[in-house]
């Protein structure tokens, strides 16, 4: 782990000194406007329902997009070198071409890269995910935010941006989730618990 830059004051991390702090042994961290977020590990189901999302959506993709779990993005919120923003989502959707730049040039997936941004709400997340996050994906114009509930009956709700709102949600999904945007796929709800 690379220690962070001493200032003698308070110094607000940009997206390259975040990566370069690695990972931390418990939980995991985000970057919100140049400070440092801890959050913990998640439990079990948290991480079944991801796991097996992943899982039903791989098959169902197009051939140029890929599903991938647990990643850091860059909202671009700042300019390169100026306090940054970085979430950390439960899955992502994303052209192919976006791990081939990141393994080409470092760095991290991009938010303009994303078109499907997924979070699984916990017990100590339900306000950040259907609040703060919605807030900071819309504005960094990922088009669709999908929300997964996995308190019973688990749901889903469907999120797409407009130009004028925001997100707009769809109505809150609970058995079968079927969509034909931005791709056509059903997800089984009930096999996620």
């Amino acid at each position: 782990m690379t220690a962070l830059p001493e200032t003698g004051f308070f110094h607000l991390l940009t997206i390259e000194e975040y990566l370069a702090l690695g990972e931390v042994e418990h939980g995991y961290t985000e970057l919100l406007e140049g400070r440092l977020l801890m959050s913990p590990s998640p439990v079990p189901d948290h991480n079944v329902a991801s796991a097996e999302l992943r899982d039903q959506l791989k098959p169902q993709l197009p051939a140029d997009l890929e599903v991938i779990q647990d990643i850091d993005i860059d909202l671009e919120f700042a300019p390169p070198g100026g306090p940054g923003s970085s979430r950390r989502p439960d899955l992502i959707v994303v052209d192919r071409n976006a791990r081939r730049r990141v393994r080409a040039e470092g760095g991290m997936i991009r938010a303009s890269e994303v078109l499907v941004v997924v979070e699984v709400v916990s017990p100590g997340s339900r306000r950040t995910d259907n609040v703060a996050k919605r807030t900071e994906y819309a504005e960094a114009g990922i088009p669709h935010y999908w929300i997964l509930d996995i308190v019973e009956p688990m749901s889903l709700v469907a999120c797409h941006l407009t130009e004028e709102f925001g997100y707009q949600d769809d109505s809150r999904v609970t058995g079968t989730f079927t969509t034909t945007v931005p791709f056509p796929v059903t997800i089984d709800l009930g096999r996620l618990n």
